[in-house]
């Protein structure tokens, strides 16, 4: 899966002379937290609803409402933004996308292709991504359990699940408690949860969780 097939778009930007006020009023209006700020049809910048709002005047001033509104309409984005942009391409994995943003804490990530501006991926898109893998929407026995981290394991736990008449729905794995092992969590539709454990005696170290869910 590439960035490309969940992105958000199309893109809603900001150019880089808008007041801090109005660019505050777009996010809230199109129910988003950040966007990039763009000029002569170039990213030149990324923006959020925080660094808008940290631009703000703080509820204690002593500024009367006039004074604060004059001076906060002469802040603009250019003075706010986030100059150095991290970008991905369309095509790039979307765990890839998700590594970036965990290992640099941001919010959203400005997708480009040949040069141009296509789309963000942002944590609710990955999110989205998250349940659909984990079939989180779809009512199915929902299996975690410990492997050990060998060959020909995950083969055998497909096997297992095939042969108790099973169907998979969905299918993760997880760092184990050491460097041996594995934990898997899946969903299976069309078996009982008493035959799939008997199915998986043999290839499963521990059962840590099974129900419908």
């Amino acid at each position: 899966m590439f960035v490309s097939e969940r992105m958000s778009r199309p893109v809603i930007t900001v150019a880089p002379e808008t007041p801090v006020p109005d660019a505050l009023a777009l996010l809230k209006k199109e129910h988003i937290r950040r966007a990039p700020v763009v000029q002569d049809g170039k990213i030149v910048g990324i923006v959020s609803a925080s660094d808008l709002l940290n631009a703000s005047p703080s509820p204690v001033t002593s500024l009367s409402v006039w004074e604060m509104n004059y001076l906060i309409g002469k802040v603009t984005v250019r003075q706010v933004m986030s100059k150095k942009v991290v970008t991905v391409e369309a095509d790039t994995p979307i765990e890839e996308a998700a590594r970036i943003m965990a290992d640099k804490k941001f919010g959203g990530l400005p997708v480009m292709r040949s040069g141009k501006l296509v789309g963000i991926i942002t944590e609710t898109d990955l999110f989205k991504a998250f349940l659909e893998l984990m079939g989180a929407r779809a009512k199915a026995l929902r299996v975690t359990a410990e492997i050990e981290d060998k060959p020909g394991v995950l083969a055998q736990i497909t096997k297992a699940v095939a042969e108790a008449g099973g169907n998979f729905i969905s299918f993760g794995m997880f760092s184990g408690n050491d460097a041996a092992s594995k934990v898997v969590v899946f969903k299976a539709a069309g078996v009982k949860e008493n035959d799939l454990k008997k199915s998986l005696a043999k290839t499963v170290k521990k059962f840590w969780d099974t129900r419908q869910s």
